[in-house]
């Protein structure tokens, strides 16, 4: 029987290969004795700048176990595990018509796990297929004209696709595995199962939604790209069909919705059809970008080593008078700033990074919480026009050709020794005083933030830092109201899924929403 070990310790220079030395000497085992070691979790333990060590879990079997665990079973770091196989789920027939929109993280492992139970539904995707979605981004990238069904938000793969590819979370899920091990198995790189901030990259995401989508389509679940969600109908409060496109009518009994965040006009369908929504509080803000070599400095206290990936880092900020938070949010380290509009007249920010992470410079959301109480009207769709507000101003003072407003970090805080802006963002940027495209409170809890951010990474305000707007995208500003059985407390049939119900915030806990929904519906088909 297996046994689990945390904390072995492996100084900067050391391979992974030293670590059966390195339990041996732990408990004074001869390296006969392991039969097998494998690891299974690695994170960096940078506290002692530079001396940097890494903090390993592995799992070891030995020859003689019963000795061994008699000996060293009070040890608080060790534990005897019992490997559990993944248990294979029932298969299920039904006459139900299943329909999932969105081919986001939700989407797919919704039919992913249908698809487990032997189930095929229909899959519809607004936006392109991944590579041809990517040829119109790169396209609007270079100066092109905007897609508004194809671009940073809308296609195969969901707004994840044109990230860092990030699979943390802090949801306790026991499907997280479940997850990891199918996007190795689809084409993510093996080291995903044991890091312990792991990502993909967008260059390997990209091929890792087209194998699983080869594999959906092989397990009999129908692909249908370029085909938008445009109406629902119901039948005595139950769904009855969908209409796509604004003409085919399709029979659905039970549909799945997991349209991404910016969808912005199915939330205005649903409204229409009396779907119950709430508000949801959100933030916005900036992407700020340094060079990447000072991070790693501050965060490592070296500029650079091959055993250390690029550093990232993690803040916030709270004002206990206001009650607003600033912090920093989907850090991309050795990445790029993008362009993320999908509606035209507007500038959207988001971040994005490859496998390597190997760009120059590091970027990250700097954003501020708002809610209900900021967004002018009322209404389940007013963090929607909150939004599109400062989307469009951002248009417009980046000079109206989706160029985007930025500062120098010290302009921005009135400090002299700005520098020249840096930023990557395509298809480029316009110097602007940043207070003209964020509301107020914004902004001063932005620099309040910034200083306490200094404080705790002493050379993150700088002038080599630019700041660039705006980013407003960072979560569903509304929720689709469902209850326990997931399905919507207004709709029979309708199950809101992922981020863009409100659900998830990020692609691991959308997928893990989308699993939940799919066992919601085969519990229900039981």
């Amino acid at each position: 029987m297996p046994f689990l070990l945390r904390n072995l310790i492996l100084n900067l220079d050391e391979a992974e290969e030293q670590l059966k030395f390195r339990l041996c000497d732990r408990f004074g085992l001869h390296t006969t004795a392991i039969r097998s070691l494998s690891l299974v979790r690695k994170g960096i333990d940078a506290r002692k700048k530079p001396r940097i060590k890494f903090v390993c879990t592995v799992e070891f079997t030995l020859d003689d176990e019963g000795a061994f665990w008699s000996r060293y079973g009070d040890d608080p770091d060790l534990e005897r595990i019992h490997p559990q196989p993944e248990a294979a789920l029932p298969r299920l027939t039904t006459s139900r018509r299943i329909v999932i929109v969105g081919a986001g993280p939700a989407g797919l492992f919704t039919a992913l796990r249908l698809a487990d139970y032997g189930l095929s539904p229909l899959l519809l995707e607004r936006g392109k297929p991944v590579q041809d979605r990517v040829r119109d981004v790169q396209s609007f990238w270079s100066g092109g004209e905007l897609d508004p069904e194809s671009n940073v938000q809308f296609g195969e793969g969901g707004a994840g696709t044109f990230s860092d590819g990030k699979l943390t979370t802090r949801v306790k899920d026991p499907n997280i595995r479940y997850v990891l091990d199918r996007l190795v198995r689809f084409g993510a790189p093996p080291e995903i199962l044991c890091l312990a901030k792991p990502h993909i990259g967008t260059d390997r995401l990209r091929g890792v939604v087209a194998s699983l989508r080869g594999h959906l389509e092989a397990q009999g679940v129908t692909v249908r790209f370029q085909k938008r969600l445009s109406g629902l109908v119901a039948d005595a409060g139950s769904l009855a069909g969908v209409i796509i496109d604004g003409r085919e009518e399709y029979p659905c009994d039970i549909l799945v919705l997991a349209p991404g965040h910016s969808a912005r006009d199915t939330y205005g369908m649903l409204a229409e059809c009396r779907v119950l929504m709430e508000p949801k509080p959100f933030a916005i803000g900036v992407r700020v970008e340094h060079p990447q070599e000072l991070i790693n400095r501050i965060q490592y206290g070296l500029a650079a080593h091959p055993r250390l990936p690029p550093a990232d880092y993690q803040l916030t900020y709270n004002n206990p008078r206001t009650g607003r938070s600033a912090y920093s949010f989907c850090m991309c380290p050795g990445g790029v700033v993008v362009a993320g509009a999908s509606e035209a007249g507007g500038v959207v920010t988001n971040g994005m990074s490859g496998h390597l992470r190997n760009a120059p410079f590091a970027n990250s959301a700097l954003v501020v919480t708002v809610g209900r109480g900021d967004f002018p009207g009322g209404g389940p769709l007013a963090g929607v026009e909150f939004q599109r507000h400062w989307e469009q101003l951002a248009f417009r003072h980046g000079g109206g050709n989706y160029r985007a407003p930025a500062q120098n970090m010290l302009a921005f805080l009135g400090q002299p020794g700005s520098h020249p802006l840096t930023s990557s963002y395509l298809p480029g940027v316009r110097e602007t005083d940043l207070a003209q495209v964020l509301p107020d409170y914004v902004v001063a809890t932005l620099r309040e933030g910034l200083a306490h951010f200094d404080r705790k990474m002493r050379g993150f305000v700088t002038g080599e830092a630019t700041l660039t707007g705006v980013e407003t995208r960072t979560s569903a500003p509304l929720r689709i109201v469902r209850g326990d059985d997931f399905q919507s407390v207004s709709l029979k049939g309708l199950y809101p899924a992922g981020e863009g119900a409100g659900y998830a915030g990020g692609i691991m806990s959308a997928a893990l929403d989308g699993i939940r929904v799919a066992d919601a519906i085969a519990d229900s088909l039981k």
